[in-house]
């Protein structure tokens, strides 16, 4: 741009931005220091409806021999707020614009906002609702995409993201788990969707810990109400944690390159049958194991219990199940699941010991009720129920617990048994 921007932009500024677009064909480019922008929009992907069910609309700026320009060097050309704001404007206006171009009357369009453009703007966006109003586009079908970093003014950001859900558009955080994010934001601003940074991802690939805590940051999120967005899907493996993880939509490479034929937008991924069949085989093979446990201890419960009704002592009646290779402790509960007597720790269990968790070992009238392990065995006495692997408290550990609930005298008790959870445990099943 050649003139000097005022500070403030005057209304109505759809007008001052209309001469700086032009059709081309079908679609919309913008005119913006020499450059030519253009939108390219990427889909986004509903697993569980296995079709598109949006997209993210992105810059792509071209100079005068049409070669691309990264967006950083575009977004580094202005040299005031003022014309921050115009650009960040004007790109609104181009996606908008092309987007009611497409033959979609379904689908959302992701809009990112910059949060300095957010927290310095008015709280009541004029330009915004102006521009729905020019290009019949609903409000309903955009979702305002706000990057997840400190704002300048947090009680601002929360009136404009207010401001936004009145207008009827949804709202996103972008790239949460990366940087500043953390769950205040969500509780402050209650987005309709988290869009989880691709930080998170990569390290799931790499990391069976950083897995788990993805898919618990997801369960977290749908817990907040919000549904969970996982972008930068590069490969089949990604895509096989991000179904896993329960997020309810994708976006990346893997699926789809963001593209600016916007005459062409794919509309379903050929192969999410095959992940959907691929996740399924996975995960019975992962509840087979459980299985085995179940069989293969069930003989060594009903032993116990039979030595348990006949009165010998909980030492005499476990040792069985404590000298398995795989068993590191029993112990005893009431129906109000409170521990009888101290743990039996196996030698197992005293090699798996960490010295740093000491205060944690005696357990003697501890409280279990709240372990689900411990209910269900209240709930369906005589039936052995077995746990997914889980972090041990008595020696911060993971372990699986089998629980058998049998009668003694006419009072309910349960017989648990702690397993390591060891990836190759049931090779010791033998």
């Amino acid at each position: 741009m050649s003139k000097r921007l005022p500070e403030k932009l005057t209304a109505p500024e759809v007008e001052l931005l209309s001469p700086m677009l032009n059709r081309e064909g079908d679609s919309w480019t913008a005119g913006f220091r020499g450059l030519t922008l253009r939108t390219a929009l990427q889909p986004i992907y509903s697993i569980s409806h296995k079709r598109v069910v949006g997209y993210e609309a992105l810059i792509r700026a071209f100079d005068n021999d049409n070669s691309a320009v990264i967006p950083l060097h575009l977004f580094q050309l202005p040299t005031s707020k003022a014309e921050n704001l115009l650009l960040d404007r004007l790109c609104r206006y181009l996606h908008i614009r092309n987007y009611s171009c497409v033959q979609d009357q379904l689908n959302w369009l992701f809009l990112n906002v910059s949060p300095q453009v957010v927290t310095n703007g008015s709280q009541t966006d004029s330009f915004f609702g102006q521009l729905l109003a020019e290009t019949g586009l609903p409000p309903h079908r955009i979702v305002m995409e706000i990057v997840e970093q400190p704002a300048d003014d947090a009680e601002r950001l929360r009136e404009t993201v207010a401001y936004y859900k009145k207008l009827g558009c949804l709202t996103a955080i972008d790239d949460f788990g990366a940087g500043h994010s953390n769950f205040e934001r969500i509780w402050n601003l209650s987005p309709d969707i988290v869009k989880l940074d691709r930080k998170l991802l990569t390290r799931a690939t790499n990391d069976h810990k950083a897995r788990q805590i993805l898919n618990g940051i997801v369960s977290l999120l749908h817990q907040s109400g919000c549904l969970a967005l996982l972008e930068g899907v590069e490969t089949r493996d990604q895509a096989m944690i991000s179904i896993d993880a329960g997020v309810d939509f994708v976006q990346g490479f893997y699926f789809q390159k963001p593209s600016t034929d916007l005459e062409h937008l794919p509309h379903a991924p050929a192969d999410f049958d095959c992940l959907l069949q691929e996740y399924k085989a996975r995960n019975q093979l992962a509840l087979d194991p459980t299985r085995q446990l179940v069989e293969f201890f069930s003989e060594f419960f009903d032993r116990a219990i039979t030595k348990l009704c006949s009165g010998m002592s909980m030492p005499q009646s476990c040792l069985e199940l404590l000298n398995h290779p795989a068993v590191s402790r029993c112990y005893l509960v009431d129906d109000k699941g409170i521990q009888i007597d101290d743990t039996l720790v196996s030698d197992a269990g005293n090699r798996s010991m960490d010295p740093r968790f000491k205060p944690l070992e005696s357990t003697s009238s501890a409280d279990w009720y709240r372990q689900q392990y411990l209910r269900q065995a209240l709930i369906q006495p005589k039936n052995l129920h077995v746990t997914a692997p889980y972090l041990c408290i008595t020696g911060a550990y993971m372990c699986v617990t089998l629980s058998l609930g049998y009668y003694q005298n006419g009072n309910l008790q349960v017989l648990c048994c702690d397993i390591l959870a060891n990836p190759n445990s049931t090779d010791h099943l033998s």
